[in-house]
């Protein structure tokens, strides 16, 4: 449980680092009531700190313009918590220059008392990594680009390669951006087909900023979308599968992305596109309950090549 010392300090930092923040988004980041946010406030604002607040259902607080606070001090938990976030970026091979990992890393070294330093070095000493490299290496300027699109609003003229090499080009609104088991994606409404589309960030072959600017659904999901988009992709096969077992078991054990589920009489209905059918059916030879192929003449062939192989590593003479 944070203690509400360490709320308030986090709300001052919060309101140095950013121009303007509502009471909702301060309070979600806080994990309190907007009541609580306004206590909280008035309690800055005591200490002689120049908190303003813009009144009305929208209003902002910010800090008095020019008004800028020595650095703090880091906290334990805030430094394990910055030298840990930097570890993982580098070892996960996010669109960032090492250099500019291991410089952030020597900064925040710099100012850190000598237990937070030892502490800040023993995780880098003890901790290793197993994780597979990143499928591509991703320009962090297409990150930046697109990133500030999304936060400013504004169109952006995306030119794609996609998996066939086929290359177009198209007016995009990004409503989001999703990093999902190694890829980068983004999710928003394509002007070219005038509908929401997923397009896979080591693909884009060009990106330029528009003078255009778009206005968000409320509602939309890019997580959401771009797991329905990968599980629903249009691919040159189609497959249909049964599953013996409960809708819950299925949901528990298969991720959004790989396909579609739907109960059905005595089990539940897998439905994907899918380019590489190999891989899916080292998929569901993995499923702890029986599997029937209902469509996809392939895909049963591929099971049986499999099967048979299995059997040949066994010694099964009737092979």
């Amino acid at each position: 449980m944070y203690s509400p010392t360490t709320r308030l300090l986090t709300l001052l930092e919060l309101l140095q680092s950013y121009k303007y923040m509502s009471g909702s988004e301060i309070a979600r980041r806080l994990e309190v009531d907007p009541r609580t946010v306004r206590r909280y406030i008035v309690m800055l604002q005591d200490m002689g700190i120049p908190v303003e607040a813009e009144r009305g259902p929208y209003g902002a607080y910010q800090l008095r313009r020019g008004y800028k606070l020595p650095p703090l001090m880091f906290t334990d938990s805030e430094a394990i918590a910055l030298t840990m976030a930097l570890l993982a970026i580098r070892e996960l091979g996010f669109p960032v220059a090492v250099a500019a990992v291991e410089g952030a890393l020597a900064k925040t070294e710099r100012v850190m008392p000598e237990k937070l330093f030892q502490q800040a070095r023993a995780l880098q000493e003890a901790i290793t990594f197993n994780v597979s490299p990143p499928p591509f290496t991703l320009n962090n300027e297409i990150i930046m680009t697109l990133s500030t699109a999304v936060q400013q609003r504004h169109q952006v003229h995306l030119r794609y390669k996609a998996f066939s090499g086929d290359e177009s080009e198209r007016a995009f609104d990004p409503y989001g951006i999703v990093y999902y088991e190694g890829y980068w994606y983004t999710a928003g409404h394509c002007h070219l087909r005038n509908s929401l589309r997923t397009f896979r960030l080591d693909r884009v072959v060009g990106l330029e900023p528009l003078a255009g600017t778009f206005e968000r659904p409320a509602d939309f999901d890019a997580l959401d979308h771009v797991l329905h988009s990968l599980a629903t992709m249009a691919g040159p096969d189609k497959i249909e599968v049964f599953l013996q077992t409960t809708l819950e078991h299925a949901r528990a054990v298969i991720s959004p992305a790989l396909g579609t589920l739907e109960a059905c009489d005595g089990g539940v209905l897998f439905r994907r596109g899918a380019a590489q059918l190999d891989w899916v059916a080292h998929v569901l030879l993995s499923f702890d309950f029986p599997v029937r192929i209902i469509h996809n003449e392939q895909l049963r062939e591929m099971v049986r090549s499999l099967g048979t192989r299995a059997r040949q590593l066994l010694g099964d003479e009737a092979v």
